[in-house]
């Protein structure tokens, strides 16, 4: 958290980030944080006393005109897409509970401590830090003036719903293959429509379930039509 887009942030005072070790909650001497798990079975799992006395010390300690929204790091959670970033940067507080070993006691959940559970995907990690750092950075783009261009975030991939379109930059040629002509034509309205296209294509081939949502213009429509036409199960 002290470098790129999150160490700006913080050095600028655009955010305020804290880590709180769950170990410092621990009520025995050697600051055990999980146990064995009820029923039997593999693993630990990290028990609920740690983890309230920890949300209840960072509402203590943090701003007193709200509460912290609480998101637990699971696989078991929603799947991550870019409009629940954009609907969590509206968000004054944020608190990322992360989980390790087999996860946190359930009781955490049924008390009604967190208000969200996020998965960043159908697999499983050690923990939950590094979603949590998956989680941080695509909220913290979000935040104004933490990305000095804004319109780069209007056109990432997701923003309308669509993959993004190709990117190049210098040399005009690598290995015999040019840069795209319209590129470098120097007309932005065609170098848009040329952008847009791209985007469509590229998320025809590759999530075309994408397009089942996505933000489509009646340009975009049309040029999809055209392309079932002349390429039929592309």
């Amino acid at each position: 958290m002290d470098y790129s887009l999150a160490g700006k942030a913080r050095e600028r005072g655009l955010v305020d980030l804290h880590i709180h070790d769950l170990r410092d909650f621990a009520d025995d001497r050697s600051r055990q944080v999980d146990d064995l798990p009820y029923g039997g079975g593999p693993g630990m799992v990290i028990a609920a006393p740690p983890v309230i006395r920890a949300l209840e010390h960072v509402r203590n300690v943090g701003p007193r005109t709200n509460t912290p929204y609480v998101l637990l790091m699971t696989p078991q959670g929603t799947p991550l897409t870019q409009p629940i970033l954009e609907r969590l940067a509206q968000k004054d507080w944020l608190t990322f509970l992360c989980g390790r070993y087999e996860g946190i006691d359930e009781r955490v959940v049924e008390l009604g401590l967190v208000q969200e559970e996020i998965s960043i995907g159908d697999y499983v990690l050690g923990g939950g830090e590094l979603p949590a750092m998956v989680l941080l950075e695509g909220i913290l783009r979000l935040i104004p003036d933490v990305v000095g261009n804004r319109d780069s975030i209007d056109e990432d991939s997701f923003t309308s719903g669509l993959l993004d379109c190709p990117h190049y930059t210098r040399p005009e040629e690598v290995m015999e293959i040019r840069v795209p002509e319209v590129l470098r034509s120097g007309d932005s309205a065609a170098i848009a429509r040329w952008r847009r296209r791209q985007s469509v294509v590229r998320t025809l081939r590759r999530r075309p379930d994408l397009l089942l949502t996505a933000r489509l213009t009646e340009e975009d429509r049309e040029f999809l039509e055209t392309l079932n036409e002349e390429s039929p199960g592309l």
